[in-house]
């Protein structure tokens, strides 16, 4: 039993061909030492913390029926080995010798033995082959029927035979629980070669893709990153002051690292889609802080670096709070309904994204303000002010008469 919810089945079925979270392929050629192997992975995989729902594909033998053909029978009556099995086929599966219409349908009338539910073997020995010469022979009297015993299934991929061990995860990150699996695997399980035949495991599941878009975000992040500082750069013109806002960005992963670990230390992919979301929210703070402090100093004429300062943060304290309370409250639904069907992705990322609010917004207020005031400098003049300057020198140096 592999127990979850339809669209985690279908996902995983299409990642993997399971519907399990993790499954761990073995491929070679002996089904029966594939079953062997796979009971050995099962046993290991059972210690792993944070296994769950583990089992291995069914692969059962059920009872059969062979036909062994006798060649020399065959050709005794004239027969080739392809129209005896050719019989066989047409009595079992059927073979399609005409169609019957009704109205605008046509169906295909098709011969064969009857009910397979009630074929037995003595119905099969019995079957009547025809020979050239008109003759009616029973199958017994040109193959051997045997009772055998098979496997219900054989499974395939690119083309080899394989038995599958799946399991779920649960109150662990996925990778650490796969990568646990395969280094107790690779310890503990003698798969290899055996007499030329050569067996071998491969990982497949959520993980792979959890792996690639891990990846891909953690590129993402770099990229918006260095995206965010080169704009702060162009809109402040000083890369001094892109980087004080910048300051905001490790204030805020103090509360979502702080939050993954305290919620079990998974960093799934949706904590960090939260930290990305984490790294615009709180650039916006600092942007809001810095911008007011420079205009105190371009246009309120206040020139004391610690009195705009002092008052660039008293004044932007309650804007900043609004800001931050306004997205911290729609998140906070999110955040408490993680126990809800449907939640599983919305919860971590909300978590992430309140707790790194939470910490970026308390800290902005305090470390930001104290930075720029030990490593920032004075505003610039604003353009316009130079450009009125320039003129008003020029102006006079004309009235006076005096030569360039």
């Amino acid at each position: 039993v592999v127990i979850g919810q339809p669209i985690s089945h279908r996902i995983d079925h299409m990642l993997s061909g399971t519907r399990a979270n993790v499954a761990v392929k073995i491929f070679g050629d002996d089904l029966s030492k594939l079953r062997t192997l796979a009971e050995d992975v099962r046993r290991v995989m059972a210690e792993v913390p944070g296994v769950v729902d583990l089992s291995i594909e069914q692969q059962v033998d059920i009872p059969i029926l062979k036909v062994r053909l006798d060649r020399d029978a065959i050709a005794r009556y004239g027969l080739s080995v392809k129209e005896v099995a050719d019989t066989v086929d047409t009595a079992f599966r059927g073979l399609a010798v005409s169609q019957v219409l009704e109205g605008r349908y046509a169906f295909d009338l098709v011969v064969r033995v009857g009910d397979p539910a009630l074929i037995d073997a003595d119905t099969i020995a019995n079957l009547p082959v025809d020979t050239p010469g008109g003759a009616k022979l029973p199958l017994k009297a040109l193959a051997r029927i045997e009772r055998s015993t098979g496997p219900n299934q054989i499974s395939r991929e690119n083309v080899q035979r394989k038995i599958v061990v799946m399991c779920n995860v649960s109150g662990r990150d996925l990778r650490g629980v796969v990568e646990d699996i395969r280094d107790r695997v690779a310890r503990r399980v003698p798969i290899g070669r055996d007499q030329f035949k050569c067996y071998f495991v491969e990982y497949g599941g959520q993980f792979e893709s959890a792996e690639e878009t891990t990846r891909l975000l953690t590129l993402l992040g770099i990229a918006v990153i260095f995206g965010i500082g080169v704009l702060l750069n162009v809109a402040f013109g000083s890369t001094r002051d892109a980087l004080l806002i910048m300051v905001n960005l490790p204030l805020a992963l103090i509360g979502g690292v702080l939050v993954v670990d305290l919620s079990g230390g998974v960093l799934s992919v949706a904590s960090l889609i939260g930290f990305i979301t984490l790294l615009g929210l709180a650039t916006r703070n600092g942007i809001m802080l810095v911008s007011h402090i420079r205009h105190l100093q371009q246009h309120e004429g206040v020139t004391s670096l610690p009195e705009a300062v002092y008052l660039g943060a008293m004044e932007r304290l309650a804007p900043i709070l609004m800001t931050a309370l306004t997205a911290g409250l729609a998140l906070i639904p999110l955040a408490i309904g993680g126990d809800k069907p449907g939640n599983e992705i919305q919860t971590p990322m909300a978590l992430v994204i309140l707790c790194g609010l939470g910490t970026s917004t308390a800290l902005n207020m305090l470390v930001v303000p104290a930075f720029y005031l030990r490593f920032g400098r004075p505003a610039p003049p604003p353009a316009s002010a130079e450009a009125d300057i320039l003129g008003s020198h020029g102006g006079a140096t004309v009235a006076g008469g005096q030569a360039f």
